[in-house]
């Protein structure tokens, strides 16, 4: 019977690694346009054109192991999301494609603030608008939890244009983020160092050109289609965290003695053929989800990371035993996976996605069955 360790083996090869020792998303950021391995990632070097699941895979895999998960926060929001968005907003509005560029080429962080004060996962509740003055389009409002906001140029804003929860009543706006209309508070807590996490206070901002970012009205569209590959961006990052959690578990019990006890292999083996099926996923769905914006195969995939990453995460952190509430241990790793089932819409919101497809997903089995 193969080791666990053979079978982690078995997973994607790492590209060249980047240098170590970065404590910060935007240098992480800043390196990785300066090199071209940002470019790379992306169809033709174009991130209007989509990802390359491969090449992400290889770069999220490299920094989840070299950087650490602030720093791979900080870039997986940028480089699956926003800078997607900016560039295909960009081929109508010159101004956004300097902003599109800038961020490939690595000078520019814009951070995504997207959720609200209410419920992260309802943007129709969100309350953050826009005013009409005399100065021209300015926002007013809060924007929590948002990834980058401490180190970030540029704000992406989703605010609401109009009352009521239809979704053309809301619209993506760029604002600068040293206006002094602005005010930022860090988040507190020891998860996710490097993400630049943060609050956003917004006071009468006038945002950027006086234009909206992909057309008014489009907010929630813009959002819905470029989430998807953010989504297929953390089941690669889910199935790069538990390998990593269980190959370092395993190592800890073979150390004290404990790898051969019948139970304890059990386990954790049971823990590997959970990760193995998330990556099979993956790999299945990756390539419709980049090229095409599947949202039903984004949401399959958000909804096994989230459940994925808990429960695997979970039997490491148990078997470490009181070693895994060291500084930085895997309880700390534990706690930190919990993003997989919160950032990008929690998992009940797309196992709702799932159940509104799932008769067409059931019939898709019976027809290749038949």
């Amino acid at each position: 019977m193969p080791e666990l360790a053979e079978l982690l083996e078995g997973g994607p090869p790492v590209a060249q690694p980047v240098p170590t020792g970065r404590d910060s998303g935007r240098r992480l950021w800043a390196h990785l346009g300066a090199t071209g391995v940002l470019r790379g990632i992306y169809r033709e070097g174009l991130p209007e054109r989509g990802v390359i699941p491969d090449r992400l895979r290889d770069l999220v895999v490299q920094t989840e192991e070299e950087e650490g998960t602030g720093p791979l926060l900080s870039v997986c929001v940028q480089a699956a999301t926003v800078l997607p968005l900016l560039a295909e907003a960009g081929r109508r509005e010159p101004a956004l494609a300097e902003v599109s560029r800038r961020m490939l080429d690595g000078t520019s962080v814009v951070a995504l603030a997207a959720t609200d004060t209410g419920p992260g996962s309802d943007l129709t509740a969100l309350t953050t608008h826009t005013d009409t003055t005399d100065a021209g389009t300015v926002l007013r409002g809060t924007k929590r939890w948002i990834t980058n906001a401490v180190h970030a140029d540029l704000l992406l804003v989703l605010a609401r244009r109009r009352p009521g929860p239809h979704f053309t009543n809301f619209t993506w706006y760029l604002v600068p983020a040293d206006d002094p209309r602005v005010e930022v508070e860090a988040a507190s807590g020891p998860y996710f160092t490097g993400s630049g996490a943060g609050h956003v206070h917004l006071d009468g901002v006038p945002v950027l050109a006086d234009v909206p970012v992909g057309g008014a009205g489009r907010g929630l569209a813009l959002f819905a289609r470029h989430i998807t590959v953010e989504r297929l961006a953390g089941g690669l990052w889910a199935v790069a965290a538990c390998r990593r959690a269980l190959a370092d578990t395993r190592d800890r019990l073979a150390d004290r003695g404990l790898w051969e006890q019948p139970a304890i292999r059990q386990r954790l083996a049971a823990a590997v053929v959970r990760t193995r099926q998330l990556e099979t996923l993956v790999e299945a769905l990756g390539p419709a989800i980049a090229a095409e914006h599947d949202h039903t195969g984004a949401a399959l995939v958000k909804a096994a990371a989230g459940e994925t990453a808990d429960h695997v995460l979970d039997v490491c952190a148990h078997l470490f035993g009181a070693d895994g509430f060291a500084a930085a241990g895997m309880q700390h790793r534990r706690a930190e996976a919990a993003l997989f089932g919160i950032a990008g819409g929690s998992t009940e919101t797309v196992l709702a996605s799932v159940a509104d497809q799932a008769q067409a997903l059931l019939s898709r089995h019976r027809g290749a069955q038949s």
